[in-house]
This record gives C-alpha cells, sequence and structure tokens, in this order.
C-alpha cells in the first residue's frame, strides 16, 4: 500500500485551556483533493498552521512523504524548510506583496529553490546571472498557466479579487510543492469565480500533480470537486467520507449544514 503524501496522527493543540485540536488524524494521498469543513472556530485553520510549522503541536504526529524522498516528521521543523520539504500554503485574507509587481510575487516563490547566497547575489558571477534568467523564465511560465501573462508587470494590488486569489496560488505553486494547502480560496468570490477557481483547483490536481488539502465554507465547491471530505468540530473530527457519505451523515447536518435540513 503506497504511504500518503500526509499523515497525521492524534492530533492536539492547547491553547493553555483550550483544546482546539484532540487527537485529530486525517491523510493527503496522491492525486487527491481533500476538503477540511466544519463550523468556524472548528480548529481548521489551527491544523493548517500546525502542519505549516506556525504552531507547533502539543501532541500528535505529523508525517510527509514526498515523492521520490525519504519519510519525514514535520513536527519542530521551521517554516521555511516545511516549504521547501514541498508543503505551501495560501491563507484566507490574500498576502500578496501590494507593491510589487504580478511577476515579482511569483518570484518570490521560487527564492526556496535558489542555490545563490548573499556574496553570489552582490558578485552577480555568471552562474548567479543564469539562475536569476531562469526564475524569470519559471515565473512567467506559471503566470501564462494561471492566465495571468497580461498582467506580468501590473502592481499586485491592482489586479481584480479573483486575480489576486489566482496569483496567491501561483506564487504558492512556484515553490514547487507536492503538497498544496489552500485556507478558503473561493471566500469573496462571484459564482463565475468560483467556476474557474473550481477548474484551476482541478488542472493544479491532473496537470501539475499536486494533491490538495483545502479549508472551504462554500459546499458546491466542495461536493463538486474533492475526493474526500473531512468534518472538523469543536477540534474534533466527527466525519470522513465521500460527498455523497458527507452530505448523508446526521452528525454533519446538525454539526455543519444546519438541523433545519434533517
Amino acid at each position: 500500500m503506497t504511504e500518503p503524501l500526509l499523515d497525521i496522527r492524534d492530533l492536539t493543540m492547547r491553547f493553555g485551556g483550550l483544546v482546539a485540536l484532540s487527537g485529530v488524524g486525517l491523510h493527503v494521498s496522491a492525486g487527491e483533493v481533500v476538503a477540511l469543513i466544519g463550523p468556524n472556530g472548528a480548529g481548521k485553520t489551527t491544523l493548517f498552521n500546525c502542519v505549516t510549522g506556525i504552531y507547533q503541536p502539543t501532541a500528535g504526529d505529523i508525517f510527509i512523504n514526498p515523492p521520490g524522498g525519504p519519510r519525514r516528521r514535520l513536527n519542530g521543523m521551521k517554516t521555511h524548510r516545511i516549504t521547501a520539504a514541498g508543503i505551501a500554503r495560501t491563507f484566507q485574507n490574500i498576502r500578496l506583496f501590494p507593491e510589487m509587481t504580478v511577476l515579482e510575487n511569483v518570484m518570490i516563490g521560487r527564492h526556496c529553490r535558489t542555490r545563490a547566497g548573499v556574496l553570489a547575489a552582490i558578485l552577480r558571477d555568471r552562474d548567479t546571472r543564469r539562475e536569476e534568467r531562469e526564475v524569470v523564465e519559471r515565473s512567467y511560465e506559471i503566470l501564462e498557466r494561471f492566465d495571468l501573462a497580461d498582467h506580468v508587470n501590473d502592481l499586485a494590488k491592482n489586479l481584480p479579487y479573483g486575480d489576486q486569489r489566482r496569483l496567491e496560488i501561483a506564487r504558492a505553486l512556484a515553490t514547487e510543492p507536492f503538497l498544496l494547502l489552500l485556507d478558503e480560496p473561493a471566500a469573496g468570490m462571484n459564482p463565475k469565480e468560483t467556476d474557474e477557481l473550481e477548474g484551476l483547483i482541478r488542472r493544479i490536481c491532473d496537470e501539475e500533480k499536486v494533491s490538495v488539502l483545502m479549508i472551504e465554507h462554500d459546499m458546491r465547491i466542495v461536493m463538486s470537486i474533492s475526493d474526500r471530505i473531512v468534518v472538523l468540530d469543536y477540534g474534533q473530527k466527527i466525519a470522513e467520507g465521500t460527498a455523497a457519505e458527507i452530505w448523508e451523515n446526521p452528525a454533519v447536518i446538525k454539526a455543519y449544514l444546519g438541523e433545519e435540513t434533517l
């Protein structure tokens, strides 16, 4: 049996007397889109923060099995090392560099894949200049695939909202991840933008060969695109399954979809 790319076991996160996560386990396998849903305060973003090194879990283990690489335990690793190991994320609130161009924002994502140090950047030897050209070329290629190449020299702050969301995902993919964590990517989008996002996520999986773990409140996109859905409530996992299984689960209906739907 193939090991999952992400393997979370008995994850617990306490903040003083508050238990934000309690014994949560989940996994993401190659080629999957897994949605993480639940009411506000259920612990979804806390889980993301544990996976990406922002929080050190109180208990439990987080393992990754990168394609072609050794199994690694993420607990205690710094955020930048986790990014370099192949996990990228976006945030619920867009965190672009607004005064930088679209191209520059994506180039920043390439930083963890460059080799030149401070001295090389100052001296600008042949290898450093070649690497700089490669960063620009690779970043432009990503923008082309995301239909953002026409905005290459625009300031990020001047993009329409939906394009800013796509740019943030493009910057995350510039780190060359095997797993992409999306925190409410459809937040604030209109129906047309949400439809385009759905197609983009599927393309990321199918063409870029990047698996996705996604927090999302838009149940239409969750039910449409997810291979599996994991449901949290008050920091505990209450359900896991396909869209059909989750839709019919009484505990999920009560906790998330609303008792009136029963």
